[in-house]
């Protein structure tokens, strides 16, 4: 077990593996942790330097949690981290809030330590209006569901986010469907959880995608879940340099753990 220490004392969980002649650094979701790479790391290690690492207030870095961290919060520890680990030429992989944390660091630090940019299944924008339908939930969720959705307590609302990213938990009854919810809850800090989630609706990085200086690559599900595949077509005619849209068929949210021999295939072509 790794620990890097941020320099404000908190730590965050990682694992460094592979030998690779390229470097990768992958970030998970929301709610969710390095684990859901490690999969398509047993094949990727063969090709890259594997950084996978869990977010404050997630899985192994659950205790890092002495304050509530917005977007930017993790930009800046994925910027101490490519700095403490003198990481260079890097592709970064962001996969959900991981894609929103990877732009919001293009938004503040740039892309000097950059070689290309995936994102997978992530809106610059989650919040939907007059003029933006790209957004959370296939483009209907607005600045009011969010106000409405303050009163109401946040099992309920993960539940609501779970069922959206994985439309098939619609069918599992409640009751039985709790406990893995619970248990998944359970290995990160609430506090944490709701100040990410605030701090995500309110980001607009739109004019980020027009800032990116290096190749960009989106990975998305069709017939999706929480974003709608037209996000492929919004990023290619916003982005100024290379890029290449990679289509994940019959897959929702959830496309790493649906598709792990896919997903390690598609990185895997972006790195040679």
């Amino acid at each position: 077990m790794s620990y890097f220490t941020l320099k404000n004392g908190e730590k965050l969980y990682y694992e460094d593996v592979g030998s690779g002649p390229e470097t990768l650094v992958m970030m998970h979701g929301w709610t969710s942790s390095h684990e859901i790479f490690l999969q398509p790391v047993k094949t990727l290690r063969q090709k890259a330097r594997c950084i996978i690492y869990d977010h404050r207030g997630h899985g192994g870095s659950k205790e890092a949690n002495r304050e509530k961290p917005t977007m930017e919060t993790l930009a800046s520890d994925l910027d101490e981290l490519i700095r403490g680990l003198s990481l260079e030429n890097v592709t970064l992989l962001g996969w959900s809030m991981g894609a929103g944390v990877a732009m919001t660091y293009v938004r503040l630090y740039g892309c000097d330590a950059l070689k290309q940019l995936v994102l997978c299944d992530m809106t610059p924008k989650q919040l939907n209006d007059h003029d933006w339908k790209l957004g959370l939930y296939q483009g209907a969720y607005t600045a009011q569901d969010m106000e409405k959705d303050a009163g109401k307590d946040f099992y309920s609302l993960y539940k609501a986010f779970a069922v959206g990213a994985i439309p098939r938990l619609a069918k599992v009854p409640g009751f039985l469907l709790k406990k893995p919810l619970k248990k998944k809850l359970a290995a990160c800090d609430e506090t944490v959880l709701k100040s990410l989630s605030a701090s995500m609706k309110a980001q607009d990085n739109r004019e980020t995608v027009g800032q990116i200086t290096v190749p960009l690559t989106y990975f998305y599900a069709d017939p999706g879940s929480l974003f709608s595949p037209k996000l492929a077509e919004w990023y290619g005619e916003h982005v100024k340099t290379p890029y290449k849209a990679v289509r994940f068929p019959n897959s929702d949210h959830m496309l790493v753990s649906n598709a792990p021999e896919k997903f390690a295939e598609e990185v895997g072509k972006l790195l040679q």
